[in-house]
């Protein structure tokens, strides 16, 4: 099979969605990367880094879409993108289809295979591809958050941690996953006082066990909200659906009940957000303020630290890559549970219900499509 890494053109996206390693591993089981040139450098990998690992570099991403049989890619292909796409190629990243009907309808009007990393979960519910940049976005909210407090950016003029004789800041977390638990210990390892809401009471107790003692758990539900979000000086948004749109939980009216410069990081907004009042962002013009609030709203948080995402991102999607290169798309998804999850898109039908609901789209059963075509 002829892999294809085209360089990513979504804005301000520095990551690459293959590392050095990834294109050993596929040239040793006979597969052809190409590579668009200076794909890499956003993440300080070189095109002779490449060259050495056994990749062809191409000058042009008409050169990656016409040849290449699956694309890797880390995020979903952008408008620019969508005429190079070829009826049958597989395209194997991050989707996020329910924060976007016209990528929807794009993609399936292409008649592509899309294999999304963040749908991809095992039996007991853990999302593997996920998590890592789920743990990048955590980290990163609070970082971001802190910084965004300060008055020069439009915030309180509050350090998170506080000093000895000043209280620290208030830290609400919406959401216990992933994101939510790396965001709460970075912001107790700060010094802050956290509260993360959930609505899954065994989520809770482990995250009572295990955190920090400033750290405090509530379960989630519209009275606790509004006891809580008018002493928030930053509120992290963290709630996950599944391949669906994230539900709001905080109302515009509890937005204006926080205090003038509190900020607001949603990293629920790559599925639509789960604030009222935020909207998607730049990491060119991150903020805006609402009711007095700053909103910090950036879609892809993790690609400002992007060496550190892709080969965090790169340790977890290449052996699926491999699988997929190796077996094609519908033996794969018959051997492995995981790409079967992640498969969302199959040659114009919808196979991912959350997304078919979304937008009120027909669903197709996947195991009857796949089923057919391995015959």
């Amino acid at each position: 099979m002829i892999i294809g890494i085209p360089r990513e053109t979504k804005p301000f996206e520095f990551r690459v969605g293959i590392v050095p390693d990834g294109v050993e591993q596929l040239s040793a089981h006979g597969h052809q990367v190409l590579i668009e040139a200076g794909a890499g450098e956003g993440s300080g990998i070189s095109d002779d880094e490449f060259s050495a690992a056994g990749a062809r570099i191409v000058l042009e991403p008409a050169d990656v879409f016409g040849r290449a049989d699956m694309i890797v890619k880390v995020k979903e292909p952008q408008p620019q993108e969508y005429p190079l796409l070829r009826r049958g190629q597989i395209i194997y990243a991050i989707f996020h289809f329910a924060a976007s009907e016209e990528l929807t309808r794009a993609i399936v009007g292409s008649g592509v295979v899309a294999v999304a990393y963040e749908t991809m979960h095992t039996p007991d519910g853990r999302h593997p591809l996920l998590t890592p940049m789920s743990e990048v976005a955590g980290k990163m909210a609070v970082q971001e958050g802190a910084k965004l407090l300060e008055r020069t950016q439009k915030g309180r003029g509050v350090l998170l941690g506080g000093v000895p004789g000043v209280e620290p800041g208030e830290v609400m977390i919406l959401g216990g996953g992933t994101v939510g638990a790396n965001a709460a210990k970075m912001a107790a390892g700060l010094g802050a006082r956290v509260t993360i809401f959930d609505i899954n009471l065994e989520r809770l107790r482990y995250l009572d066990d295990t955190m920090p003692r400033n750290v405090t758990t509530l379960f989630c539900n519209t009275h606790n909200l509004r006891l809580r979000i008018a002493s928030a000086d930053l509120l992290i948004g963290a709630v996950l659906v599944e391949g669906a749109r994230a539900p709001v939980v905080v109302s515009e009216d509890m937005v204006r009940t926080m205090k003038r410069g509190a900020v607001i990081v949603d990293v629920a907004i790559d599925q639509g957000g789960c604030i009222a009042t935020i909207h998607p962002t730049t990491h060119g013009e991150p903020t805006y303020v609402v009711h007095g609030v700053v909103h910090y709203g950036v879609t892809n948080i993790p690609g400002a630290v992007s060496r550190t995402s892709t080969y965090a991102l790169a340790n977890v999607t290449i052996a699926h890559a491999v699988l997929i290169a190796d077996s094609g798309i519908e033996r794969a998804v018959q051997k492995s549970p995981l790409v079967a999850s992640g498969l969302n898109i199959y040659g114009g039908a919808i196979t991912n219900r959350a997304v078919a609901d979304t937008f009120g789209m027909e669903f197709a059963d996947p195991s009857r499509l796949i089923t057919t075509a391995a015959r």
